[in-house]
């Protein structure tokens, strides 16, 4: 039997079709997210070399592009980590972040706010962690918080992610100020902590540091080390650039004092204001919608459901 050129090209067509379902179908169902604000267009971005000074393995870290980018590695004798210049106090805080390709299970990648330099028994902790996962091969995005050292009671809610993260960059976003925290991505928020009666004793109220470290996770986050970071891979790379530090800037001679001064100043000329501004006291509407639709479609754990973990929920779970 002959087939035509006709029939050919149809057969062709219809295989490449059932090879990008079954393609998709292994690898999850592929979402668009619903417009919303794109608050990083309102700041400018700033370089690396700029905003941040090494934290920790230097020889480990790379500068991109006259320092406009860096890139941060882990391997066999360390991982790697970058801390603001300043420390803030309220703020709006972003990274453009490329994650490692290839199999990743046990390497974190983290972008977070911390003072437990200054604070070690006490500190408040704002947290994106990004998880190299041991069975999908894919990332997944961790959101966590500690106030007041509240290191006990750990409020993780856990994401898959709408894209791949290894193959472009894509903007993680902490807004923090005294109504509220909201986690974005991609200006998507993913989260939010309203600042509450319930949350009150715990919710993050001293300066901090940003931070973006990637390091060795295997007894954290692989259920003890049963997944351990494969170093056959390595390098692992994660590159960083478009940073965005927007907020009150601490200064040295009352950082450390046990009373917090809420003074500061100010980066940015915007007439935007994260800190005390009207358009960051709530979510729009637009917002709102975007975190329905990320926590319907995207998330997979959150602690507030995690009944066998906690007896008795923290109480801004349980508040209305």
């Amino acid at each position: 039997m002959e087939f035509s050129l006709h029939d050919k090209t149809l057969v062709l067509s219809e295989l490449l079709i059932f090879y990008m379902i079954v393609v998709v179908s292994c690898r999850g169902p592929v979402y668009k997210p619903p417009e919303t604000e794109k608050l990083t267009d309102h700041f400018s971005r700033l370089s690396v070399n700029q905003s941040y000074n090494v934290f920790y393995g230097g020889s480990n870290i790379h500068m991109t592009n006259n320092g406009s980018s860096a890139e941060l590695i882990l391997d066999k004798s360390s991982g790697s980590g970058l801390i603001s210049k300043d420390k803030y106090y309220y703020g709006f805080f972003n990274a453009a972040l490329k994650l490692p390709a290839h199999f990743t299970s046990g390497v974190v990648v983290a972008f977070y706010l911390s003072n437990s330099d200054m604070f070690p028994h006490n500190h408040n902790e704002i947290d994106f962690e990004l998880l190299g996962h041991e069975k999908r091969r894919d990332w997944v995005l961790q959101t966590n918080l500690y106030g007041n050292g509240s290191v006990h009671t750990g409020r993780e809610e856990k994401f898959y992610l709408w894209f791949d993260p290894k193959l472009d960059f894509h903007d993680y976003t902490i807004l923090w100020n005294n109504h509220h925290i909201v986690f974005l991505v991609d200006n998507v928020p993913i989260r939010e902590v309203v600042h509450n009666t319930a949350i009150s004793s715990v919710y993050p109220s001293k300066p901090m540091s940003i931070i973006v470290t990637i390091w060795d996770g295997s007894e954290w986050a692989t259920h003890g080390g049963k997944y351990p970071v494969n170093y056959n891979y390595a390098p692992f790379v994660t590159t960083m650039k478009g940073i965005q530090l927007e907020g009150c800037i601490k200064h040295q001679n009352n950082y450390a004092s046990s009373i917090v001064i809420p003074t500061c100043s100010r980066r940015s000329t915007s007439s935007l204001d994260p800190v005390d501004g009207e358009g960051f006291m709530k979510l729009s509407q637009q917002q709102i919608t975007g975190l329905d639709w990320a926590r319907r479609k995207h998330m997979f754990y959150s602690y507030c459901q995690d009944t066998k973990r906690y007896k008795v929920l923290p109480p801004e779970c349980t508040a209305n």
